[in-house]
């Protein structure tokens, strides 16, 4: 049974578009044995477009590079790098290209879309192609989105500046042992099935080894990672990708001198208690009765 998976991104080979100018490269699927992650990176030309549809499934993005046009019943929004937010399940909604050149982002999709059924989407009537605003994250009408900019990773450097791009308190920094968390889509933003949220190990950072009760997915974006799954030691780059399915041991160290910085994505969200099960905690018990 298949509990991880690791893919490089000098193995990855470029999804062609489609005639509407839109591609998408499956990264994590029901085919690698997930049941609660689809993970995939998407792309759309200037001139591109998705049309309107719904999924059976809640679907969290975050914006790469470039720019693009998201289109709901309420309105169209124009998103930009370090944008990310949240589609839930039934909203409909359709993709257009913006700006001078092709617009990329990460897709979290909870639970897996299933290819017996369609890979759970349905069409639906086109959507007004209305003049895209941008989001304001302090508007309660847009609570559905958010910014990230890697400044926002540094304990020291927060002010209410900062936390005012934040769609509330919960994602303000989580800091310890050398690792710093910045919540990005939970259940304050409307998820139910999964959460989103950016992760950053200081050159002595270490996450000793450990197993959920969930899927994790880890897109890396800067800095390099010494990673176990299960036993198996990764040194893993920009652009590389891991999933790690639930009971999979796993554990991560900063490889260089400088910060390392993942994507990291949950599917379902984590209980409130018991959510992480250390290694050492059992063997320190296991070494109490022995003795």
């Amino acid at each position: 049974m298949t509990r991880h998976l690791v893919r490089r991104a000098a193995e990855l080979t470029q999804q062609p578009y489609d005639e509407h100018g839109y591609r998408r490269r499956e990264l994590v699927g029901e085919g690698d044995g997930s049941v609660h992650t689809g993970f995939g990176l998407c792309g759309i030309r200037p001139d591109g477009r998705v049309a309107a549809h719904v999924h059976s499934y809640e679907e969290s993005f975050h914006v790469l590079y470039g720019a693009v046009i998201l289109d709901v019943p309420e309105a169209s929004y124009l998103l930009e790098e370090g944008d990310y937010g949240l589609l839930p399940t039934g909203v409909p909604h359709a993709w257009r290209g913006a700006g001078d050149v092709a617009g990329r982002w990460a897709d979290m999709l909870a639970p897996v879309p299933r290819a017996r059924y369609g890979y759970d989407t349905q069409p639906v009537p086109a959507l007004p192609a209305r003049d895209p605003v941008r989001i304001d994250v302090r508007d309660p009408r847009t609570r559905s989105f958010g910014h990230f900019e890697p400044v926002q990773m540094d304990p020291g450097k927060q002010s209410q500046d900062l936390l005012a791009v934040s769609a509330s308190m919960r994602t303000a920094l989580l800091v310890y042992s050398g690792i710093t968390v910045k919540m990005m889509v939970d259940s304050d933003l409307g998820a139910v099935a999964s959460t989103m949220f950016m992760v950053q190990y200081a050159p002595d950072g270490v996450a000793g080894t450990h197993d959920h009760p969930f899927e994790e997915t880890y897109l890396f974006l800067e800095g390099e990672a010494d990673a176990v799954f299960d036993g198996e030691r990764y040194r893993l780059g920009p652009g590389d990708c891991a999933w790690a399915g639930a009971g999979c041991v796993h554990g991560f160290a900063n490889a260089g001198q400088g910060p390392l910085r993942w994507l990291e994505t949950q599917a379902p969200q984590p209980p409130p208690r018991h959510s992480y099960r250390f290694t050492r905690d059992w063997e320190y018990l296991r070494e109490a009765l022995e003795s």
